[in-house]
């Protein structure tokens, strides 16, 4: 008989803003674009279901008019008192950063 072992994951709810300059490949003038709630099991988790989310047409949210996700965005993941965290798209996944380049 083979015994299964699960792993219980905590799946939470993390309120996440995504942050675009308004051409693409600008240093400067990171505006709000999209902001709400995504559930999932770590700040990775959220961030790749954001990137699919706005990188996917059929998934696109109702509303959402700029530009697809891309090299140099910004994700900022708000945990209240756990936290403030602010993540850039680079080649090769999102990096965390310092929330400076937000201006």
């Amino acid at each position: 008989m083979r015994k299964t072992q699960t792993i219980d994951v905590e799946v939470k709810a993390y309120d996440v803003t995504v942050f675009q300059t308004p051409k693409y490949g600008q240093k400067r003038g990171y505006r709000s674009v999209y902001r709400n709630e995504v559930e999932g099991d770590d700040h990775y988790d959220v961030m790749y279901k954001v990137f699919r989310m706005l990188n996917v047409k059929e998934l696109l949210p109702e509303g959402y008019n700029t530009r697809y996700m891309a090299t140099g965005d910004i994700v900022f993941i708000d945990e209240g008192m756990n936290g403030h965290y602010y993540y850039q798209l680079k080649p090769g996944g999102f990096f965390p950063i310092h929330r400076m380049y937000i201006r």
